[in-house]
């Protein structure tokens, strides 16, 4: 179960697999199939890979060019149930499965490639404890989390939990969120008041994502064990409610994202885990998606989150093109629009803004990723925001942000670590 998706053996076999059940499929035959039915069906097939990889993926929401693989295995697939089609009749029973068979293998292929893409799934393991909905690695209970409190001597590691986050404030559908505690937080009768960071993925994805692809935890808790115990409280959130929903984390047609995070949140994690409420002792750091919601969050709530780490975010919130970003996040208010991209909030903004700061990490194959950190970070300047753009080898796949966030960690628990004293409590709340 622990075979590789991304690389290896299995991926290749598959690929062997499949192509030699399409090969079996389509057959020989007769000299009418070979010269008059054979010949449409390759046509229709190389149609039907091209519809899909020019408007096909535009329509999809699909905005990173995919391998032209990717393309060509779905393109298989379809031509493994036109061959299943077009030779209904003369083929017998175990030609016709042959073809169904092919046509689901294809599809597996043209899937994983997609998957070798993105590096969502690393492991057969993985993909199964997704889809089986498997408690990640150290997961506990509200119930176990209690049983672990109050101890004398300090834990090993810490302990993720999951979470149901009330949606008093935002009424955002969202799923069960999870709550890495570090070491610290269960030594002595007296919790300490620990600071806080929300992570956030990619648009396509869960509140899990950081946990199984950005080895968050193992991070601090490597961190925690050089510091005696002490890290940030780690919420991974849910941005989006469900796999498929771009939110881009602003208010809008998909659900009042913004508010969940910068308001339900903040409340139960504060409430119920003691945390800091001083906004020097708040943060937001995401990949892809959630690097575009960790700047924005911040430049509109600085009262909530005073650092970011901006992973291979974009200039603003977006969809797929200008023109559905307006209609899909914000239901065609431009002025809605205009208020939640960065860039415009940052030159707006009344006087300097103050203890903010941040990290842009992009790849060195993210050319306009690139570009828009810079953009952003030099507009930030400007606005009274340090910030600093580091570009590190690699491509727009978890295996690139979870270094990239391994690397920035000690950075940002060291802009967290600040002693609290009531008079330093900044956090400004909404009436109930």
């Amino acid at each position: 179960m622990s075979v590789s998706l991304l690389g290896g053996w299995f991926p290749a076999v598959l690929e062997v697999l499949a192509a030699g059940v399409l090969v079996v499929a389509v057959g020989w035959r007769n000299r009418q199939w070979r010269f008059r039915v054979l010949p449409v069906v390759v046509g229709a097939t190389a149609l039907v890979a091209l519809i899909a990889a020019y408007p096909g993926a535009r329509w999809a929401g699909i905005t990173d060019p995919l391998p032209f693989s990717v393309w060509l295995w779905f393109g298989l697939a379809a031509g493994a149930l036109i061959v299943l089609a077009a030779g209904w009749r003369s083929a017998r029973w175990w030609r016709r499965g042959t073809a169904v068979l092919a046509a689901g293998l294809a599809a597996l292929v043209c899937a994983n490639g997609v998957n070798q893409f993105v590096g969502y799934y690393p492991t057969i393991d993985s993909a199964v404890n997704d889809w089986t909905d498997t408690p990640l690695p150290g997961q506990v209970s509200m119930a176990g989390l209690a049983h672990d409190a109050g101890t004398t001597r300090l834990p090993p590691a810490g302990r993720l939990v999951a979470v149901n986050i009330p949606a008093t404030y935002s009424h955002f559908h969202h799923r069960q969120e999870l709550v890495y505690l570090p070491p610290a937080w269960f030594q002595g009768v007296h919790r300490p008041t620990l600071p806080v960071v929300e992570l956030i993925g990619g648009e396509r994805g869960g509140p899990g994502d950081w946990v199984r692809l950005g080895n968050a935890v193992q991070v601090s808790d490597e961190y925690a064990h050089r510091h005696h115990g002490w890290a940030p409280i780690l919420v991974f959130v849910d941005a989006t409610a469900r796999f498929d929903n771009d939110t881009e984390c602003v208010n809008g047609p998909r659900g009042n994202s913004a508010d969940h995070l910068d308001q339900d949140v903040p409340r139960y994690i504060e409430k119920t885990f003691g945390a800091a409420r001083d906004a020097r002792q708040w943060a937001v750091a995401g990949f892809s998606m959630g690097g575009t919601c960790a700047l924005d969050l911040v430049v509109e709530h600085p009262d909530v989150f005073d650092h970011f780490v901006d992973i291979s975010g974009d200039l603003a919130p977006y969809t797929s093109t200008p023109a559905a970003s307006l209609q899909d996040l914000y239901g065609g208010n431009v002025a809605l629009e205009k208020a939640n991209e960065p860039l415009l909030v940052m030159h707006a903004h009344h006087g300097k803004y103050t203890n903010v700061n941040g990290l842009f990490l992009t790849s060195t194959e993210e050319l306009r990723h690139q570009h828009e950190a810079e953009e952003l970070s030099k507009a930030a300047a400007k606005a009274g925001i340090w910030s600093r753009v580091e570009i590190s080898p690699g491509t727009h796949v978890w295996q690139f942000a979870a270094p990239a966030f391994a690397s920035a960690y000690p950075w940002l628990a060291n802009q967290l670590a600040l002693p609290v004293s009531p008079h330093q409590e900044t956090r400004h709340t909404k009436p109930a």
